[in-house]
């Protein structure tokens, strides 16, 4: 049964307008949640409802909420109207439909401006700990699926790279640790706003890097100038390894979250295996990097 525009209104609207508000159109982009640009006290604003299998995926909504406080109170993030306790939707003020492309070295200047500064924010209580993740998702995981034993053929691989990722590290910083082009907003004041920051955590800044690298198919010479934008000199071969650990491990990751959403009915199952598929093979060329 369909659900009318009506009702896709959280009924609790009064706490965040003073006019009723109406859904415009719906967002789309979003691979996890559902998002709508709605109309309300007179102005656009951009109204979130939370994916029903949050808990599968492994989202901290408490950890979303502080950091989200921080970027809002420096301006990094779209401006925070309400925040639901109940932790099943937020509003946000509308920036605009233009988002952050890789087309020339400005564009990665200005991302590693905003990075700079996303990690210079407060640390809130939640760290990202990478074996309690892939242990949640691998629970989540139907593990009969014809690409599961191939996973975790790989474990041990991947645990190896984490241990060496873990020795590298100068400490952690708050990331939003999902940075696609897509949750990246350049807003009519010509600056660059981050949106979506339901996996922010405290961690390695380079697992930020990686997430960003390999999320956005950064070539070769756009890392070169991210990271030196990023790192404001040189880089050095320890950065390089240490950013080599985390693309893995950040590939690894996404296969377990294909995973739960394949194994809950959350993402179409057509084409899945193939794409699957392709990702694993990805994954293996990064790591054949190795020897």
């Amino acid at each position: 049964m369909s659900i009318s525009k009506a009702e896709l209104i959280p009924a609790d609207w009064h706490l965040w307008a003073s006019t009723q508000p109406t859904i415009v159109k719906p967002l789309l982009g979003g691979l996890t949640n559902k998002s709508y640009l709605i109309r309300a006290n007179n102005e656009l604003l951009v109204l979130r409802k939370n994916s029903p299998i949050s808990e599968a995926l492994n989202l901290n909504r408490s950890a979303e909420a502080q950091a989200l406080a921080h970027a809002d109170q420096a301006g990094l993030c779209a401006p925070l109207v309400y925040y639901d306790p109940q932790q099943n939707y937020m509003v946000s003020r509308y920036l605009s439909d233009t988002t952050w492309s890789v087309n020339s070295d400005a564009s990665l200047a200005r991302l590693a401006q905003l990075l700079r500064r996303i990690h210079q924010l407060p640390s809130i209580s939640t760290a990202l700990n990478i074996d309690d993740k892939m242990t949640y998702y691998w629970q989540a995981i139907d593990t009969h699926l014809e690409f599961a034993k191939e996973l975790q053929s790989l474990n041990a691989a991947i645990h190896a790279h984490i241990e060496s990722a873990k020795a590298l590290n100068k400490g952690y910083v708050l990331c939003h640790n999902d940075l696609s082009s897509s949750n990246l907003i350049a807003g009519a004041d010509d600056r660059l706003y981050a949106i979506d920051w339901e996996y922010a955590a405290m961690c390695d800044p380079f697992y930020e890097l990686a997430v960003i690298i390999e999320g956005n198919g950064l070539n070769s010479e756009q890392q070169q100038t991210l990271l030196t934008r990023y790192l404001a000199k040189s880089n050095t071969p320890p950065d390089w390894q240490r950013l080599h650990h985390w693309q893995i491990i950040y590939r690894y990751l996404c296969l377990l979250w294909y995973g739960v959403q394949y194994s809950t009915g959350a993402m179409s199952q057509s084409n899945m295996s193939g794409e699957m598929r392709k990702q694993i093979l990805a994954l293996k060329a990064l790591i054949a990097k190795d020897n």
